[in-house]
């Protein structure tokens, strides 16, 4: 009788200690506003978070519509990662619909953004040249663009994760030193890839003004026919203007992205006689088997296409 209860005794014991484990390993729920970032705090949050991604691959955040899937998934996280900058301003009234009582992390934090005039010019904006002061100037939110910052969104995720779970800290601490290391590598390797171009063949012509950042962190400029958001509709007057200064400078670097619908690019390729460099991703990933199914490989494909088509101008 006593051998019987001491069975069942440890019985229940290894009961008790393999829920208490399962417990612990059950991943930290995650909410990430779009892809990009979606893949930055998968990155750093390794096996101890459970990502879901509300702007998937190839999705448009400027125009996103939330369905109640997403309420649910915002209500049943325990942290939600934003970019900010007014990236996503339909992030507030999900998180008031779905009860939201959980931390929300601006992964920009700390980040000074830059300022571009508004659509209503954006060739001009994308230049430049407007020298007064303008009232309809527009904060650019895709900091993601430049390297540098993505190790600011590192540090703001990890802290979000450390905060949502502490006992995670030193794991999620040394995720995100070894990919800022990653970070640094292909920020070099990116000046090294755009400063084999000479600097007069450093212009490109993309969709919507997605790439501010990356021109000034490497020195390219970008022309648009849309502004910062793509939501907006060009004016004749701007994609008037950027077809003269195509075909005076005889720009030959011109891209689609994958976020946009490309018609007005290629009708720009008609006018000038440019062929398409391909398609660049801007503010959304390719599918995870695509050519830019990380944030890291996102630069790896983008820079040979701009590269190539710049050494072609």
């Amino acid at each position: 009788m006593l051998s019987r209860c001491r069975w069942l005794f440890s019985a229940i014991t290894a009961a008790v200690l393999a829920v208490g484990s399962a417990t612990a390993q059950t991943p930290v729920k995650a909410v990430a506003s779009f892809s990009i970032l979606g893949d930055m705090v998968q990155a750093i949050g390794g096996s101890r978070v459970s990502v879901t991604t509300l702007v998937g691959p190839d999705g448009d955040a400027h125009v996103f519509q939330p369905a109640p899937g997403d309420a649910k998934a915002v209500a049943d996280a325990k942290v939600v990662f934003v970019n900010g900058l007014g990236f996503e301003g339909w992030m507030e009234r999900l998180a008031q619909s779905a009860g939201f009582k959980g931390q929300v992390m601006v992964a920009t934090q700390g980040i000074k953004p830059n300022k571009m005039k508004d659509e209503d010019d954006a060739h001009g904006h994308a230049q430049g040249t407007d020298a007064k002061k303008d009232e309809h100037e527009k904060i650019d939110p895709h900091a993601w663009q430049d390297l540098r910052n993505g190790l600011v969104y590192a540090d703001n995720i990890a802290a979000g994760l450390i905060a949502a779970d502490p006992a995670g800290a030193e794991t999620y601490k040394a995720n995100a030193a070894a990919y800022k290391k990653q970070l640094q590598e292909l920020d070099a390797w990116v000046k090294a890839e755009i400063g084999a171009v000479a600097k007069a063949k450093r212009r490109v012509i993309t969709s919507h003004d997605a790439f501010g950042y990356f021109g000034s962190a490497y020195g390219v400029t970008f022309l648009a026919p849309v502004g910062v958001s793509t939501d907006a509709e060009p004016s004749a007057k701007g994609v008037a203007a950027l077809i003269r200064q195509i075909k005076q400078q005889k720009i030959k670097a011109l891209f689609v992205e994958n976020i946009t619908n490309p018609k007005l690019v290629e009708q720009i390729g008609k006018e000038t006689g440019v062929k398409l460099g391909g398609a660049l991703y801007s503010d959304a990933l390719s599918k995870p088997d695509g050519p830019a199914g990380t944030y890291i490989k996102m630069f790896r494909n983008n820079v040979p296409l701009l590269k190539a088509a710049m050494l072609g101008n």
